[in-house]
């Protein structure tokens, strides 16, 4: 959820792509993506550069691992006693003068936030980036209502004014190039036509945010930490707007799901020295904002702790580690899948590797094909900063959803053949007899052709001419009558 200067990535950036509406596969929304070849070299080219700068930051810390390790078993702690850690914070918040909502679902958020926002006669709202209020989709809930609502996070900002969702949640418009978001702010906000430098583009971005910060009646903000102790909260952005967002207006509303929660001040530490590093390679974010209550006695600080299907997770033995995600980004950034498909092609608040996960287990129907959208590669593991074995847990969906009946007719059959072809160590030796012949006398178009969509974006090296089981014996043979006249002797 920590926000970067959106305009360091933008000038290589490729052409966008929206997501289609409603339960499109990601192999489909993927087809559409590549379809551009430069876009998705680029893309992919621009999140490894993320990737490496991750790989460098995290060289220059000795004790690197032993804080992904301390992290990890922070977050295990915090999710074997989540209870009783929640009841905590909310004692210490009110403590500190906050008021504390408690919401099941995503629909119960909104309207907590709505009715907060009514009370007060609020019209216009600005709002820092939060993947929580994505995925309860609050804007449009407040939109309906007559509710103003300005993302202040300048990409998120971009995608707005786009009319689509975030792409990533760190770089949420990493997937458009600065040509377009020239255009953009041209027919939005009046910039010179044809502009397309940065500088220019963030100055007029800046002017018109400012605008919005002063005319706002409320800030909304996103929670990247709240510490069960102290009751307080902490949000990380790179270019102060949630800083601004809640400074201004005398009504802060907080949103927060109940896994961001840490059990002590002294853990912090760690997180943060993982959190932006993994994220950006930058050690750490320029903002790293606490709050501890209304500003003062004319102020209200309101949080909404949200659950959403995370009790449910947290009920999972292969799922629930997934809930220590920090929200860095980072398996994004190096997932071959994610760099080379684009984020909207899953069609989820959240993608990536971490969302593959997520997805199915908040609607594992609408989702069914995001735990394939993964090589099993094991890269997001090595990069996460709390280790959620992801892969693993990617793994684990594929079993649940063929158990759930929701495996593709396209994978089923072939999979009860290659089970009755892998059963029978005869009939797997012909079969492999026939496809090497094949392959070779065979002309290209029979297996590369637009029926089989596995070849559509691979291609097949050349067939053997002889089994493993061939060669083996041959080998083995060659050995034994090498070793034959020294035992004679």
């Amino acid at each position: 959820m920590i926000e970067v200067g959106f305009f360091d990535f933008v000038p290589f950036a490729p052409a966008s792509i929206s997501p289609m509406p409603g339960a499109a596969t990601h192999p489909r929304e993927a087809d559409r993506f590549i379809a551009d070849r430069e876009r998705a070299h680029w893309h992919d080219q621009a999140l490894w550069f993320v990737r490496a700068k991750r790989d460098k930051a995290a060289a220059s810390i000795p004790e690197w691992e032993a804080l992904r390790e301390q992290a990890a078993a922070v977050k295990r702690y915090t999710m074997d006693h989540l209870a009783d850690l929640l009841e905590q914070f909310e004692t210490a918040a009110k403590r500190n003068g906050a008021t504390v909502h408690w919401a099941r679902d995503g629909a119960e958020h909104n309207e907590i936030v709505l009715s907060l926002l009514q009370r007060h006669g609020v019209r216009r709202v600005v709002k820092s980036k939060s993947m929580l209020t994505e995925e309860c989709h609050l804007n449009p809930h407040l939109e309906r209502h007559g509710i103003t609502v300005t993302d202040t996070d300048l990409g998120e900002w971009i995608v707005q004014l786009r009319e689509e969702p975030p792409s990533h949640i760190v770089m949420p418009a990493i997937h458009t190039k600065r040509e377009e978001i020239g255009q953009l702010f041209h027919e939005k906000i009046g910039t010179d036509a044809g502009a397309t430098d940065p500088q220019y583009l963030a100055g007029a971005a800046r002017r018109t945010l400012r605008r919005e910060f002063l005319e706002a009646e409320a800030g909304i903000t996103g929670v990247n930490f709240a510490i069960a102790e102290t009751g307080g909260l902490v949000v990380c952005t790179n270019e102060g707007n949630a800083d601004l967002g809640t400074s201004l207006p005398k009504l802060h509303i907080a949103c927060l799901g109940i896994e961001k929660l840490i059990p002590r001040a002294d853990d912090l530490g760690v997180f943060l020295r993982l959190l932006a590093r993994s994220a950006t390679g930058q050690p750490i974010t320029t903002y790293s904002s606490h709050f501890h209550g209304p500003r003062n006695d004319e102020c209200e600080l309101h949080i909404v702790l949200v659950d959403n299907g995370r009790s449910q997770i947290l009920g999972s033995d292969d799922f629930r580690r997934s809930l220590n995600c920090i929200r860095c980004g980072a398996c994004m950034n190096t997932c071959p899948v994610y760099r080379r498909s684009g984020g909207h092609s899953y069609n989820n608040t959240i993608p990536g590797p971490i969302g593959s996960v997520l997805g199915p287990a908040h609607d594992s129907g609408r989702h069914k094909s995001l735990p394939y959208a993964c090589s099993l590669c094991g890269s997001c593991d090595d990069v996460c900063p709390v280790q959620i074995d992801l892969h693993l847990q990617l793994y684990s969906w594929r079993r649940d959803l063929v158990k759930k009946g929701l495996l593709a007719r396209s994978k089923r059959w072939p999979m009860k053949i290659a089970r009755r072809v892998l059963g029978r160590p005869g009939l797997y030796a012909f079969a492999g007899r026939v496809l090497r012949i094949a392959l070779r006398v065979l002309p290209r178009f029979v297996t590369h052709n637009r029926l089989n969509g596995w070849t559509r974006q691979r291609d097949l090296p050349e067939a053997p001419k002889k089994s493993f089981r061939e060669l083996w014996r041959a080998r083995q043979s060659k050995q034994s009558k090498t070793r034959s006249p020294a035992r004679r002797g």
